[in-house]
């Protein structure tokens, strides 16, 4: 589900292309300048054309000249091209953006070290937004990327039914709601180990030592230093107490990570992370203790009467802003039915109209084999439509978007054929 229209934020302009040499003889067609030609069948002891001539030895004589003539201007020419080839070369040879190469570098060395925004099979985003690729995350796990748009449709048929006889354990060409739920867990799995890896580079690029521990000022340098900061002018000025001259944004990123930091750090505190604990910072699904914190935090910003706890007005609340069009306004109100529907059949658990930290935290965790099951249930019932409580073929396949965020088209009459 798209993020609400008053919320959604403008695309960055992206950086102008950058300039490319001019064409070489190849990308103009493999024509060759007059002079070039000349030069070459001198080069090669070919005669040049001469002028003709209609008196004798004069005519000879202006031939002669004509030919040492063009034979020096062709020589000029093959310099000319020849100096041209070089700046050609030495200009393609020059980054061509220095700028767009810094900012991809900070910007993976930030994506590094940053909490991400958004974690794989967890139901909330970061902010409190449903997590649209849910249900894509917890059926297809690691494969995620192997249904892309550009996917050649036979193949991904071919792939979603081989996925399809995974899930079904006993054969019978029907997925049950327990064949699903083991398999959403072991998705879920799958992501659990992809952090776990992902998190052992990020931990070395914070750990310049390798003790194994990073305290909080060392992340802090790295995290400025991801912002544009000079690294060891900032090292500098925290190692002798100094006041780092930061814009408010940066500061209040920088409060928010410390509260984070606290969290991650189990007893006794001691403001070192280790490897496991500096994966519950970045990776709060990990954790129960972060798990917590990330509620806390999604409902401080929902909870609108103070009493940490959410009613459906506050869960299905649109950010403040103005809708200029039908469209914004369509996305709007999905918004608010898409919210409702969870807020009703998944998140109050007992149906009292409020939603308290711990229904969202069992909502959220990710290991709750019970949600899991109902997460089963739930999606089974989206393509069931012999209303058998089971999953088959041509379900799948005809509801394929909902599973793998991808259409393929012609499901009926490929289904046998895939199998």
């Amino acid at each position: 589900m798209a993020a609400p229209a008053s919320a959604r934020r403008p695309r960055p302009l992206a950086p102008p292309p950058a300039v490319r040499p001019a064409a070489s003889r190849k990308e103009d067609g493999g024509r060759v300048s007059r002079g070039s030609l000349a030069a070459s069948r001198a080069l090669r002891g070919a005669p040049a054309p001469a002028a003709r001539s209609e008196a004798g030895s004069d005519g000879r004589l202006a031939g002669s000249m004509t030919s040492r003539q063009s034979l020096v201007c062709g020589l000029a020419a093959q310099g000319l091209c020849l100096l041209t080839f070089i700046l050609v070369v030495d200009v393609s040879a020059r980054p061509a953006n220095h700028s767009s190469t810094r900012e991809r570098a900070a910007n993976r060395e930030e994506s590094e070290i940053l909490p991400p925004d958004h974690l794989n099979g967890v139901k909330l985003e970061m902010d409190g937004h449903l997590n649209k690729d849910f249900h894509q995350e917890v059926f297809l796990g690691k494969d995620m990327d192997g249904f892309d748009e550009d996917a050649e449709p036979r193949r991904s048929r071919r792939k979603l039914m081989v996925i399809f006889s995974k899930v079904d354990v006993n054969s019978d060409r029907r997925v049950s709601a327990e064949e699903m739920q083991r398999w959403i867990m072991e998705k879920t799995a799958e992501h659990f180990q992809e952090a776990v890896r992902e998190n052992k580079l990020h931990f070395r690029a914070v750990d310049p030592d390798g003790d194994g521990r990073v305290s909080w000022d060392e992340y802090k340098v790295k995290f400025l230093a991801s912002k544009g900061h000079n690294e060891r002018e900032v090292a500098d000025a925290i190692r002798n107490h100094e006041e780092l001259k930061v814009d408010e944004e940066t500061q209040e990123v920088l409060e928010n990570l410390k509260d984070r930091w606290y969290q991650a750090d189990n007893p006794p505190a001691d403001l070192l992370l280790t490897e496991e604990e500096f994966l519950s910072f970045l990776h709060p699904e990990h954790s129960r203790g972060m798990l917590k914190f990330m509620v806390k935090e999604i409902v401080r910003d929902l909870d609108q009467d103070g009493d940490k706890q959410l009613s459906l007005p506050e869960f299905i609340s649109l950010p403040v802003g103005t809708v200029e069009n039908q469209q914004g306004q369509d996305i709007d109100d999905n918004w608010v039915k898409d919210r409702k529907k969870e807020f009703e059949e998944l998140i109050d658990s007992n149906h009292d109209g409020i939603v308290t930290m711990e229904e969202l935290e069992s909502y959220m965790d990710p290991l709750n084999e019970y949600n899991a099951l109902n997460e089963a249930k739930q999606m089974i019932a989206i393509a069931d439509e012999n209303q058998n409580h089971h999953l088959e073929p041509e379900e799948i396949l005809k509801y394929s978007e909902f599973f793998t965020g991808s259409k393929l088209m012609d499901y009926a009459r490929n289904v046998h054929e895939e199998f």
